[in-house]
């Protein structure tokens, strides 16, 4: 399961209807389900599809303060497997047959990557959304341990004691938009390392 967080103006609303539109046409079908602060979309191909295999993915959606958050479920492609195994089947009987299942080979490449669709779709509406995986203004604030005063985040000193703030400083996982604690080199959320 992948997950990302998007810091900013977006709701789970706006994500689904971006995925909808996008996978609502050819032989691929959407669905949502859910609540305006949870959202489930369903992607998948369509039972009656001329070409492909099968292939499914879940992705949740869902608000948190300042933002959202994505989780791709595993994608199920069994059938995508199947077909393109009819395919190399069919190839070694006769090489030309491979003519007539062009259509399904394509088809079954492009079902493969649903998860790298979904991402840019998402990707590209946070942007349009002004949202990132950058802390929002809201949340760029931090705490002195001392005095228990809000300051700016960055800032290297409270402004009401004048306390170093560097060890409460908070920052995001540039990958998938988590928050980190100071000093974490690797991202609890993604497992990815931060430079």
């Amino acid at each position: 399961m992948e997950r990302k967080i998007f810091h900013g103006n977006i709701k789970p609303v706006d994500v689904a209807q971006a995925l909808l539109a996008e996978f609502n046409q050819g032989n691929m079908r959407a669905q949502t389900l859910g609540q305006s602060d949870r959202i489930v979309v369903q992607v998948g191909t369509r039972p009656d599809a001329m070409s492909g295999g099968h292939t499914a993915m879940t992705i949740t959606i869902q608000s948190l303060e300042e933002g959202i958050m994505v989780e791709l479920g595993q994608q199920a492609w069994l059938g995508v497997a199947a077909s393109l195994g009819v395919s190399a089947l069919a190839a070694l009987k006769n090489p030309f047959s491979l003519l007539g299942r062009l259509d399904d080979i394509a088809q079954d490449i492009e079902n493969l990557q649903i998860s790298e669709r979904v991402w840019s779709i998402i990707s590209k509406t946070a942007h349009a959304a002004g949202a990132s995986a950058e802390l929002s203004e809201n949340l760029k604030r931090t705490t002195c341990a001392y005095c228990h005063v809000a300051n700016r985040v960055g800032d290297p000193s409270c402004v009401a004691c004048g306390a170093p703030l560097g060890m409460v400083q908070p920052s995001t996982c540039r990958h998938c938009g988590f928050v980190l604690r100071p000093g974490e080199k690797i991202c609890p959320n993604c497992k990815k390392p931060q430079f």
